[in-house]
């Protein structure tokens, strides 16, 4: 492929969570080029707000990610998984 060698490219899969009547996405990316925490990584958003780095999962398929967000997430509000209004937002390099 031909891209700068910085660049991150991921294949992504999306989940929607709903959690007392609040949807979130969980956005699972396969690396195919790029510096991640692992080769599949798991990210609440909702759309442009992205979760904090501790409520995000990682693991070597798509399905080990998915579980590890799941349980970093579980019994937490949604509210409570992204950052406050005017904190800037974690990169996943910041990860």
């Amino acid at each position: 492929m031909d891209l700068h060698q910085t660049d991150i490219l991921t294949k992504v899969s999306r989940y929607n969570l709903i959690r007392n009547g609040r949807m979130i996405y969980i956005d699972v990316h396969q690396k195919i080029q790029g510096n991640l925490a692992d080769k599949f990584i798991a990210v609440p958003n909702l759309v442009n707000i992205v979760a904090k780095p501790e409520h995000q999962g990682a693991g070597d398929n798509e399905q080990n990610a998915l579980e590890d967000c799941l349980k970093k997430i579980k019994g937490l509000n949604l509210e409570d998984l992204f950052p406050e209004a005017g904190s800037p937002a974690p990169t996943s390099k910041d990860n």
